[in-house]
């Protein structure tokens, strides 16, 4: 029966199913991303909190990224699993990862949030979060509020997915989006009216990802597709095993993207430390406080180019599980395409609007060094973002068609190899400048080997068969 009310995936135009799943997808993401990027909004247009507030708000962020990382790892992949085994109608396995999913993600959930609480200080100093007194002890109060909602978020992340792989993309879009309307309600709330500073933030922005979760479970009971019966819950080593190796892609994207995060950080600190400007105390975290905002754009536009690809995991899944190659292929080239579009409509932002984008970071408040190094910034730092955008949607889509060695072999390149090595080694020859060129540079060079791998995709898939031939074996699967 499952696989009867499934079977739109591998009959649909292409065309039309991206759109189905990838709009939702990407608005769910975006909406997710809004949280820390309102937060840092509403920071730094609080003048009692500034650059030292938009600083912690950087320091903090990877740290966000980790729960994110491993409830992606669990979601993306179960997502994968079900949509492959729902091409082969292998019902009772889909069940059984959805029901194991959920089970690692409260555990982990619970976890990574008393490791955060019993180990805080060492890690925000990890993350640069020493660069002056005032951003310690911002970060400190943030990142304390934003932990106690960690198991939360995780759960709202990873059944975002797997909602998505029942057939649900809009209510996962709504559960995500009610967090964010929550979050964007209560931001100026508590920092401007109550004053409640750092902390004001980041519970608003938990009770934002405490509602998403309980949507999350409300759809859990409702499921239309693989509903897990009480037994699919009881773990299973293979089925858990072989979901996380087919969301490790996401997983590593993620993590990797922290220990690039904590490279950058601290190489911004140490060699703004250097600078005859940053080197002084009141202008410190001034380098921290732009790349994070640059980060947060780069966020938005990740997410546009992720929701995409993370989208048509379900459609590729599918189409690979029943054999439907040619569907396939038509659906990698059309993502390809306008994951390019979607990044040279971000160059253009900026590289001609550097300046409308840093004023939306409250850069009024800031002093003129602040403006010339975020618009230098902007400028250098996502100047090869349509790579960075076509890269991403290259390890995603490998992810979908089961393909999670290669996958994650272009992750570890990109993030550990290029996005850590370089962030380490250019500055010592650049400077600070060097930190901004760590990104494009790597991005040109991942693309170089992302090229190769989209070449032998397209010919592992092989020619889209002719109709006659398609519509003849579906008529015989039908029969």
């Amino acid at each position: 029966m499952e696989k009867e009310s499934n079977r739109f995936l591998g009959d649909a135009p292409v065309g039309k199913l991206m759109g189905k799943y990838a709009v939702p997808c990407i608005i769910s993401l975006l909406v997710g991303a809004l949280y820390n990027i309102v937060d840092q909004i509403f920071i730094a247009n609080a003048a009692y909190l500034g650059s030292y507030g938009n600083a912690a708000n950087t320091v903090v962020f990877p740290l966000t990224v980790i729960a994110l990382a491993v409830a992606v790892m669990i979601g993306d992949g179960c997502c994968a699993f079900v949509s492959l085994s729902l091409g082969k109608n292998e019902t009772t396995d889909a069940r059984k990862s959805v029901g194991n999913a959920v089970g690692m993600t409260v555990i982990s959930g619970v976890a990574l949030c008393a490791i955060y609480l019993l180990f805080a200080d060492p890690i925000i100093a990890m993350f640069g979060g020493t660069v002056n007194e005032e951003t310690f002890r911002y970060s400190q109060e943030y990142f304390f509020w934003i932990t106690l909602g960690v198991p939360f978020y995780m759960f709202g992340q990873a059944m975002n997915p797997i909602i998505r792989a029942d057939g649900s993309p809009k209510f996962a879009m709504v559960s995500t989006l009610a967090g964010a309307l929550i979050n964007i309600v209560l931001d100026p709330l508590f920092i401007f009216a109550f004053r409640w500073g750092m902390m004001g933030a980041a519970v608003a922005t938990v009770l934002g990802q405490v509602a998403t979760a309980a949507l999350a479970v409300w759809y859990l009971l409702r499921m239309r597709l693989v509903r897990p019966a009480k037994g699919d819950y009881r773990p299973d080593f293979h089925i858990a095993g072989r979901t996380l190796t087919l969301g490790v892609t996401s997983f590593l994207s993620q993590i990797s993207l922290v220990m690039a995060m904590a490279a950058v950080n601290n190489m911004l600190r140490k060699y703004g430390a250097l600078d005859p400007v940053f080197g002084q105390a009141r202008y410190a975290q001034i380098p921290m406080a732009v790349v994070g905002i640059v980060m947060k754009f780069f966020q938005i536009v990740i997410s546009i180019v992720v929701g995409m690809a993370a989208g048509c995991i379900p459609i590729a899944g599918y189409n690979m599980g029943a054999g439907l190659t040619g569907r396939v292929r038509r659906l990698f080239t059309r993502l390809l395409a306008a994951e390019a579009a979607v990044g040279a409509v971000a160059l253009i932002i900026v590289e001609c609007f550097p300046g409308q984008l840093i004023a939306i970071f409250g850069a009024a408040n800031e002093s003129a060094y602040y403006t010339q190094f975020a618009l230098r910034s902007f400028r250098v730092y996502l100047c090869m973002v349509i790579f960075a955008c076509v890269n991403k949607a290259c390890f995603i889509f490998l992810q979908a068609m089961g393909k999670a060695l290669a996958s994650t072999m272009l992750s570890m390149v990109r993030e550990i190899m290029f996005g850590v090595g370089l962030a380490l080694l250019l500055p010592r020859f650049f400077g600070l400048d060097g930190v901004l060129y760590s990104m494009p540079v790597s991005d040109a060079l991942t693309f170089l080997i992302a090229a190769v791998l989209i070449i032998r995709t397209y010919r592992e898939l092989g020619r889209e068969p002719r109709p006659s031939v398609q519509t003849s074996a579906r008529a015989l699967s039908k029969a």
